[in-house]
């Protein structure tokens, strides 16, 4: 039986960093007590100055920047190209990350996620698109003022800015009509 949750972005509990160095809004999680046993983590963290990120061992990371000019990270010694506005970046949550703002402070949208418990799929789109997926969960989070989120055979789903749309035991083939700018995330179990 699927179940479909339309997550607030006015409802996210806020929470330091692992390194004490910030803090993140999560928008939401797979399970797990604390920073350490979920499978998959989704979260937005404010980044006021240059520095270090925080490690998670066995996990592998994709971060974008949603406001700001952007940052350049340096990824175990190696930089990285300038990550602009809704340009997404993978890499392993072991390696130990440092970013330099390029002008003020940014904000920026974060899927952690276990590769031994799941696969993940996360793709930034802008504008009207019809989309099929056959991952057990999905996520639908809105980076625009206005977004819209249809499924077959769900009333559509009106989602305003950082709000966020998880459907969990999708059984099937789904079909998705999405309006707006976007990131839908699929996530399958290993």
């Amino acid at each position: 039986m699927s179940q479909l949750q339309l997550l607030r972005a006015d409802t996210y509990p806020r929470m330091p960093w692992k390194n004490g160095g910030g803090f993140t809004e999560e928008i939401t999680r797979d399970g797990g007590d604390s920073l350490e046993g979920f499978g998959w983590r989704l979260s937005i963290a404010d980044i006021e100055e240059s520095g270090g990120f925080s490690t998670f061992a066995g996990y592998e990371r994709i971060i974008t920047v949603l406001q700001g000019d952007g940052m350049r990270l340096l990824v175990d010694g190696q930089a990285s190209r300038p990550l602009l506005p809704f340009d997404a970046f993978a890499f392993d949550g072991h390696s130990q990350v440092s970013c330099k703002l390029l002008g003020g402070p940014i904000r920026d949208f974060n899927l952690i996620y276990s590769p031994q418990r799941y696969s993940a799929r996360l793709q930034w789109l802008d504008g009207s698109h019809r989309l099929f997926s056959s991952a057990p969960t999905l996520l639908v989070f809105a980076a625009s003022n206005h977004a819209e989120v249809a499924m077959a055979g769900k009333p559509a789903q009106q989602l305003g800015r950082y709000d966020c749309l998880r459907l969990d035991g999708n059984p099937g083939l789904l079909e998705l009509d999405v309006q707006g700018r976007f990131c839908l995330i699929e996530l399958m179990p290993r």
